[in-house]
């Protein structure tokens, strides 16, 4: 395990810390519109603030919330809160994403912690993707399930007849709202859909955990699974979606 990798666990586990005995009443509070285009909780102010603290000496910080922090020619990109409507609904499927670009514009080392249970995902060119909790020593391949009965479609509100088409061809999903977190799992699902527009921040280090799998990326739609047949299948209905519009 890396020094940054190790620095991305420490900043995961004091924030862990921090919300294990409930939310502090302020976090709720919304500040102003982020460098993402979402508005910020004091919740994602408080996460990025730890992040910065053990990740800041490893060069310029690109936020979600704050945008630009620091310099260097390294850049690393978070999402301090990945799910935060969730976090802010007190549903557990929420945490953080971090990936790290090198000098040379390669993205050679991605975190993703789940801080609903725990669940820690990275990957480095020399450990590739593992899977381990918080205040853990121990890391394992990622799990999976090789008979996975459902598969995780973010934004599936905004896609109801896309929605109609996957429940004709008996390709369950759940729609958990956080995209991070959802391509960290990737391995243990039937499939991770995600349409709508693409943002750095939401996929960086999320799809940097799905090599090996089957990825297919448009401008306004991700598709992951460990079967290429599966993804062809969604892509086709995709497709078959815009043609009817």
């Amino acid at each position: 395990m890396t020094p940054f990798i190790q620095a991305c666990i420490k900043a995961n586990e004091e924030i862990a810390l921090a919300i294990k005995d409930g939310f502090e009443a302020s976090w709720f509070e919304k500040t102003e519109i982020g460098a993402g285009g979402d508005v910020s909780s004091r919740l994602d102010l408080m996460a990025e603030a730890i992040f910065v603290k053990y990740l800041g000496s490893f060069g310029q910080i690109e936020s979600e919330e704050s945008g630009i922090i620091g310099e260097g020619e390294t850049k690393i990109i978070i999402d301090p809160i990945d799910g935060s409507a969730n976090a802010l609904s007190l549903f557990p499927f929420y945490g953080s994403s971090v990936a790290k670009v090198n000098a040379e514009g390669i993205l050679d080392e991605a975190i993703v912690c789940n801080l609903g249970n725990s669940d820690i995902f990275f990957t480095t060119i020399v450990d590739g993707v593992q899977q381990g909790k918080l205040f853990s020593s121990t890391f394992h391949d990622p799990h999976t399930a090789p008979h996975a009965e459902v598969g995780l479609f973010e934004k599936a509100y905004a896609n109801p007849h896309l929605v109609a088409r996957l429940d004709k061809e008996k390709l369950k999903f759940r729609a958990p709202g956080a995209i991070a977190l959802s391509l960290a799992y990737a391995r243990s699902v039937n499939y991770v859909l995600f349409m709508g527009e693409f943002r750095i921040y939401d996929f960086a280090a999320g799809l940097a955990l799905c090599e090996g799998l089957e990825v297919i990326v448009e401008e306004d739609y991700v598709i992951v699974s460990k079967e290429k047949t599966i993804a062809k299948k969604i892509e086709t209905l995709i497709h078959q979606c815009n043609i009817d519009r």
